[in-house]
């Protein structure tokens, strides 16, 4: 298949994506090959679903939302999201034994997210509800649900709401694994447009992450305009979480935990059947 010159770049409105990306925003700042970069600013679950449908040439995604979609994508080797020993927070408007978890309804941010995986895997057969995962700290704090999972920055901002942590999956996960990082989220290529340009795409996605990492002060005012609220510290504190040098690499162990994660979801039943995971 020819390559457009105009490829649909699908990421979150987070500032850990506009800080990735910033670079590919058309000024000149890293090579881009003769492609132009069109943002398709979308959360995260509203782009699992496209990705259901292959709509984009290139998105970010859920892991847990990858195993649906493996074989119109390839999972990129750059672009990924890891808890290192943190991820995704489950919360509660009073304090809660994380085996009460199996009690309640918990708040999910969507039925792709590898937070819904996640809290699946550490609470089999949990009752869940879907919200908005900006709405659902207020949710939570207003009693309409015993407990939610917090993504993106209500990871670190949900005190401020006055929620009790009940369990960090990202430790857990770790707990469970001997110290395995959790996997999130990846970036997604579609194979259809052929492996030469998969793999042109694919240095120059890594080449941004690259830049915004030695350029962090310029990436990060850029990164800032997402911040929902963050100040410039806690916006730094949070992009430092999921971009990183795992973002350039997966590395083994993250490659290994991403088999691991979706193996899990296989024998759960969680996802239809098993994945093997290669990254391009």
């Amino acid at each position: 298949m020819a390559m457009a010159s105009i490829l649909r770049l699908g990421h979150s409105p987070d500032p850990d994506d506009a800080f990735m990306w910033f670079p590919l925003l058309g000024e000149g700042l890293i090579d881009t090959g003769g492609y132009r970069f069109a943002h398709v600013i979308e959360e995260i679950e509203s782009l699992n679903r496209r990705a259901l449908k292959a709509e984009l040439e290139i998105t970010a995604l859920s892991i847990h939302a990858f195993a649906h979609v493996a074989d119109r994508y390839a999972l990129l080797n750059a672009g990924s999201s890891m808890g290192e020993g943190y991820g995704p927070v489950v919360v509660s408007r009073a304090p809660l034994a994380p085996a009460r978890l199996a009690g309640v309804t918990v708040a999910i941010p969507g039925e792709l997210t590898s937070a819904a995986l996640a809290l699946r895997l550490h609470t089999p057969g949990v009752m869940t509800a879907t919200a908005p995962f900006d709405a659902i700290p207020a949710l939570v704090a207003g009693g309409q649900y015993e407990a939610g999972v917090l993504i993106h920055e209500g990871q670190l901002t949900y005190p401020q709401a006055g929620l009790h942590k009940v369990v960090d999956l990202g430790e857990w996960w770790a707990e469970e694994t001997g110290g395995l990082p959790l996997p999130l989220g990846g970036n997604a290529i579609r194979r259809d447009l052929g492996e030469p340009a998969m793999a042109r795409v694919a240095r120059i996605l890594e080449a941004s992450i690259r830049y915004s990492l030695g350029h962090r002060d310029e990436a990060l005012v850029h990164a800032m305009r997402y911040g929902r609220g963050l100040d410039p510290a806690l916006a730094d504190r949070f992009v430092a979480l999921y971009v990183n040098d795992r973002t350039l690499d997966y590395g083994d162990a993250g490659r290994r935990s991403v088999q691991l994660f979706l193996d899990r979801a296989a024998e759960a039943g969680i996802i239809p059947k098993r994945v093997v995971v290669e990254f391009f």
